[in-house]
């Protein structure tokens, strides 16, 4: 008789070993090794199943190529990230930080789809049916299409689907409910692992779209088995700043659309708002001061004008401070090498201070052109017109290199007033840096002179 072994594995990876250990060998997880039951000596073997006519294998060139559908769940916002819309039978995992937005996001587009006579059923497994009605009242999203339950068991959120008969399931949030049939309580691995597995096997079955809220941890990612971000077919993380009302939702992963596009919405009193054109909320209205510059960044397909700012003030403290807002630190410190090597900028003795307006973050390098002329600015006390913007790449050589989509750039800042764009066409930093001070300065300033 073959002698019985015990099997552990990882609930988070799926690394094996024939012992208990506290930590995973694979994923360095604390605590997620469990008991995977006894095992037989000898693998059994696995005997084929029948296979059925309409599931048996075919030539890919025989399979109908025709197109995914789309349905609008009438947030143009969230359509956009989603890639034209929802698809039937998806299930899309939206995930953020606690504030941030997220079921308020998801009860208007359950107001707005079942608006459009579509009967959706909002699951709050984390709030009641009252609390949930209050906001809803609050925000406008009172529809008789709208069905609410609070549930946090997934048998009776099961029946819920059944008798409902829903054309959208929103579950807020899978970190909270919970199964009978699996050990450990809700939010563990083994259950949020269970939970979605079966909520998704129903989607896929009844072509129903599936969105689940998700919690993330301290560090930022999404809270659970990294099983989770495989499972669905659509990960979009909700993101913003609790002390403004602007907000994000970018898709982290998608099967039917592009990964790289980017939603704008605006929290109000009356809920979240959709911004359609957000680039009014990333320039001030002030007069031509020193130390701003305009730059068109892209988010997706998105071409954004932010503006950013820098102070540059003579620093009183042994080693000079450099505080960034919005912009990477790194990048703002060689920048500034660049322009006291390349450009004859004196930035040693100065505290330098970069910031973007409107609370947005910019990480691609586009925008070192123009941190570099709002430093340049700051540091020559010289304005920067607001009919000036730029954006392109500095090298540690001093040159500007160009970037991705520059056309669409400049359709953009020429849509939007901006007669002068500086880009990789100036050559260098120093000829760049000169022809945003003539475009600025004074008569006697407008001289072709780089040394500040």
């Amino acid at each position: 008789m073959a002698k019985t072994l015990s099997s552990y594995s990882c609930t988070e990876c799926g690394w094996q070993t024939a012992k208990w250990v506290g930590r995973c060998g694979e994923c360095q997880q604390w605590g997620t090794v469990v008991e995977a039951g006894p095992q037989s000596g000898i693998q059994k073997r696995v005997t084929a199943a029948s296979v059925t006519e309409d599931r048996a294998a075919k030539p890919i060139t025989g399979i109908s190529s025709t197109s995914i559908s789309h349905w609008p769940s009438g947030v143009d916002e969230f359509d956009r990230v989603l890639g034209g819309g929802i698809v039937p039978g998806a299930a899309i995992l939206v995930s953020g930080e606690p504030g941030v937005g997220k079921s308020t996001l998801l009860l208007e587009v359950a107001a707005r789809t079942a608006r459009a006579k579509s009967r959706v059923l909002y699951v709050s497994a984390e709030e009641s049916v009252s609390q949930v009605r209050l906001r809803a009242e609050r925000t406008g999203a009172l529809d008789d299409n709208l069905y609410l339950a609070s549930e946090t068991d997934l048998a009776t959120v099961l029946g819920q689907i059944e008798t409902v008969n829903p054309q959208l399931l929103i579950v807020d949030s899978v970190q909270t409910v919970a199964s009978s049939s699996v050990d450990g309580l809700p939010g563990q691995p083994s259950q949020v692992r269970e939970v979605a597995a079966a909520l998704i096997r129903v989607a896929k079955e009844r072509s129903l779209p599936l969105l689940l809220v998700g919690h993330v941890t301290k560090d930022g990612t999404i809270a659970g088995p990294r099983l989770l971000e495989h499972l669905v077919d659509v990960v979009c993380q909700f993101e913003g700043d609790r002390q403004t009302a602007l907000r994000f939702i970018r898709a982290l992963k998608n099967r039917f659309g592009p990964t790289d596009e980017v939603g704008c919405f605006e929290m109000t009193g009356a809920g979240i708002a959709e911004v359609a054109d957000p680039s009014k909320l990333f320039l001030s209205r002030g007069s031509a001061v020193s130390g701003t510059c305009v730059t068109v960044a892209m988010e997706g397909r998105r071409a954004l004008p932010v503006e950013i700012q820098a102070l540059v003030v003579k620093s009183t403290a042994p080693n000079a401070r450099r505080v960034t807002s919005g912009v990477d630190g790194a990048r703002v410190s060689m920048l500034l090498a660049v322009l006291e090597k390349r450009a004859g900028v004196a930035l040693g003795d100065y505290d330098v201070y970069v910031s973007t307006v409107g609370g947005v973050r910019l990480t691609e390098p586009g925008a070192d052109l123009a941190i570099a002329i709002a430093i340049a600015s700051a540091r020559g006390d010289w304005p920067v017109p607001h009919t000036l913007a730029a954006f392109g790449e500095i090298s540690l050589a001093g040159e500007i290199r160009p970037v991705v989509a520059a056309k669409q750039r400049r359709s953009e800042a020429s849509r939007l007033g901006y007669s002068t764009v500086v880009d990789a066409a100036a050559g260098g930093i120093q000829n760049a840096l000169a022809l945003a001070k003539r475009s600025g300065g004074s008569p006697r300033d407008r001289e072709i002179d780089t040394a500040f």
